[in-house]
């Protein structure tokens, strides 16, 4: 399997989770460019996408601890989700955990490929 092939199966896992629509939109005209005169520009765009939305740590503790977060998801989930990113952390983590954000960082693993 190619790194191209690698790219277009992690790429497909990320469109199975719920995430951002900027990525998702990016992600799929991406895969509909593959092969076209339009592929190079929708790999840069895709790649911006990826990097702009797979989220650090710290970034996912610090919406989720704010006044922003609670109102958002909910007093209930965003103390769940903190407290769990909090132990990711603990744990050596990086990035947040979530289906989206894994599989966005598996397609990330590739983004020298992702530009060829």
């Amino acid at each position: 399997m190619s790194n191209k092939d690698i790219i277009v199966e992690k790429t497909k896992k990320l469109l199975d989770t719920h995430c951002y629509p900027g990525l998702k939109n990016a992600a799929n005209e991406w895969l509909e460019a593959i092969g076209t005169d339009k592929e190079e520009e929708a790999a840069k765009n895709y790649l911006a996408e990826l990097e702009d939305s797979v989220m650090d740590i710290e970034s996912v503790i610090n919406l989720f601890d704010s006044d922003e977060g609670v109102k958002k998801f909910g007093a209930e989930l965003a103390n769940k989700i903190a407290s769990h990113a909090k132990e990711v952390k603990v744990q050596g983590g990086r990035y947040c955990d979530c289906p989206a954000c894994s599989a966005g960082l598996e397609v990330l693993k590739y983004k020298e490929d992702l530009l060829s």
